[in-house]
């Protein structure tokens, strides 16, 4: 494609030169001369998502609904790894709180809800931190992460996560800190160069975050020292957010905004492999960039990616090698369920995936547009997340919808008070979804 456009380009400028009735003729509707070359739409890199055609007797065997009463972190444990959560078969509205500043157009919420020890927490836009009871909703404490000469002004928060009786916060003030999680009190702070505004991974004592000049700094859970710090290559361009480290096996793979994987030793953050996750297959110039913004997942010795440029990889966590690779383009983490792969994409596509080879098993196309005659504003999906036989999706129509995890066909949609462009968290059968308005509800 890009040789044709090469020749293409030179024939114009070759008879520009020769004079403009040379031009002319090219372009008029008497000419009979047809240009040599092959014919290739410029849409042909605008690829369909489809099946793969040896996977029509796979047969989708998911592991047993497991129940818990620990969402510790972004994506659940710091591996991301949940694989089938349990919810009732009519799950209903228990109750609804705000948590405090929603997303809007000068803020932006980057916190899902953590659970831990019947309680459930919850940052804002603002940075503030509220403990909530889980089972009624009610307030317990609220504490403001935001240094004080910063709290007059707007500025983007971050996340949080817990070990033990601890809060870790991340901020967009360029900082990370610990917090009791009994009353909120500050127990440290430590400063980055830049800001963090994905979520902490906390594992073994140690809490690990990537800030927005792609460094993976290492902390001491117990007194903010700082342990190492690996610098990735930086990017003029970004995408809003980031991604929370995974975290297993003495190994932390963090996501850059280069399109970088890198996987890194705990104990000193020393490179053990890094790979690429960029596959440029998209006409949007947005889809061009090389982010991951999706958290990485680690399962079984193996790490699953998903970059927004249009590549879902697997890769051998000791080794780094890719076991395979697939075209699909998200920006939200995919989700593991034994030996099969759930994600969205950046299309709208409700994907299935066999874990084992990266073979495409079904396709479900979503709504991809608020105004689908004009193709005008898309819909944005989050999720999805696998919770009693149902794959469980929300979007910015305020609509949350429910889909079998062998076949992709839709079974329910529900309304939601307000857009939702988080994906819902789980612990004691119950699913905590925090909309864009800052409403926290949760379903029995």
């Amino acid at each position: 494609m890009m040789r044709f456009a090469r020749v293409f380009s030179l024939v114009l400028v070759t008879a520009a030169l020769a004079g403009c009735s040379t031009v002319g003729d090219m372009f008029s509707k008497d000419s009979n001369e047809v240009l040599p070359g092959t014919r290739i739409s410029v849409l042909a890199l605008e690829r369909e998502l489809r099946p793969s055609i040896e996977t029509t007797d796979t047969r989708i065997v998911l592991p047993t609904p497991q129940d818990t009463n620990l969402w510790p972190g972004a994506g659940g444990f710091s591996h991301h790894a949940m694989h089938h959560m349990v919810i009732s078969d009519v799950p209903r509205r228990s109750w609804t709180t705000g948590i405090g500043e929603g997303t809007g157009l000068r803020n932006h919420m980057f916190a899902e809800p953590i659970i831990a020890n019947g309680h459930i927490y919850t940052m804002d836009a603002d940075g503030r931190v509220t403990s909530f009871d889980a089972k009624t909703g009610k307030r317990q404490w609220r504490a403001d992460t935001a240094p004080r000469t910063e709290r007059d002004n707007k500025f983007l928060g971050g996340a949080i996560a817990i070990e033990g009786d601890r809060i870790f916060a991340t901020s967009g003030a360029a900082e990370v800190m610990a917090m009791s999680a009994t009353d909120g009190t500050i127990l440290w702070r430590a400063t980055t160069e830049t800001p963090v505004r994905a979520a902490p991974a906390v594992n073994g004592g140690r809490v690990f975050v990537t800030t927005i000049e792609n460094q993976v700094i290492a902390f001491a859970a117990n007194n903010g020292a700082q342990l190492w710090t690996y610098a990735g290559a930086s990017t003029p361009t970004i995408l809003l957010g980031g991604s929370a480290p995974a975290v297993d096996g003495g190994v932390v793979v963090a996501a850059l905004s280069t399109g970088e994987l890198a996987a890194l030793r705990v104990d000193n953050g020393s490179l053990l492999w890094s790979e690429t996750v960029v596959a440029i297959r998209r006409t949007e110039a947005a889809a061009s960039l090389p982010d991951i913004a999706a958290r990485p997942v680690i399962d079984r010795g193996r790490v699953y990616a998903v970059g927004q440029s249009g590549l879902i990889v697997a890769i051998d966590l000791r080794t780094g090698n890719r076991l395979w690779e697939a075209p699909v383009a998200g920006i939200y983490q995919p989700w593991v369920a034994g030996d099969f792969l759930y994600t969205v994409t950046i299309d709208a596509e409700a994907v299935c995936i066999d874990a084992r080879s990266g073979r495409i098993l079904w396709v479900t196309q979503l709504r991809a547009w608020e105004d689908e005659n004009d193709r005008e504003d898309r819909v944005i999906w989050a999720g999805p997340v696998l919770a009693s036989d149902r794959l469980i999706l929300v979007n910015s129509l305020s609509e949350a919808i429910s889909i079998s995890p062998y076949s992709g066909e839709v079974l329910g949609t529900m309304d939601l008070p307000a857009s939702a462009t988080m994906a819902p968290v789980f612990a004691d059968s119950t699913m905590f979804l925090l909309d864009d308005d800052g409403d926290l509800t949760a379903y029995r």
